[in-house]
């Protein structure tokens, strides 16, 4: 049987995810592992244009760039992996990133914007599974790896 995948969040993460702080900065590790080859629907103006999973996703980063950054979004750190040394091997990755919210109001006002919600079509196109991390920021010394 295959690993299961994900492209969005359920309900319970999600409601899990609304009931932590909402007023305190808030960073989302995200790992994505993308499609060879983007899966548009019917009707949607890329479909069957033979775009790639990553051009897919490019798509919705462009696209949706002035909606994240409107609402005070920004990427602190991104990077390719190359090989999981601790954890399953399944889990290979083609992107990873850290985006960085003033708060969890503003990444709920994102995926709730009409826009927004439209042009993630291109992430849901090109995207075979990925893992999205809310995540406390730590910023004293010490917690983590060194001082």
């Amino acid at each position: 049987m295959a690993d299961p995948t994900y492209i969005d969040p359920d309900r319970e993460a999600w409601e899990i995810f609304k009931s932590l702080p909402k007023g305190e900065r808030i960073q989302m590790l995200n790992l994505v592992k993308l499609k060879p080859l983007a899966e548009y629907p019917q009707g949607h103006p890329d479909h069957g244009k033979g775009k790639t999973g990553l051009e897919a996703y490019r798509a919705y980063g462009r696209t949706t760039a002035h909606i994240f950054q409107r609402l005070g979004g920004r990427q602190v750190w991104a990077g390719k992996p190359q090989v999981t040394v601790t954890g399953p091997r399944s889990e290979d990755w083609d992107l990873a990133f850290i985006a960085e919210y003033p708060n969890a109001e503003a990444f709920i006002a994102m995926v709730r914007d009409p826009e927004y919600r439209d042009l993630v079509a291109h992430r849901t196109a090109g995207t075979a599974d990925s893992r999205l991390v809310r995540m406390e920021p730590i910023d004293e010394p010490g917690e983590g790896f060194g001082e």
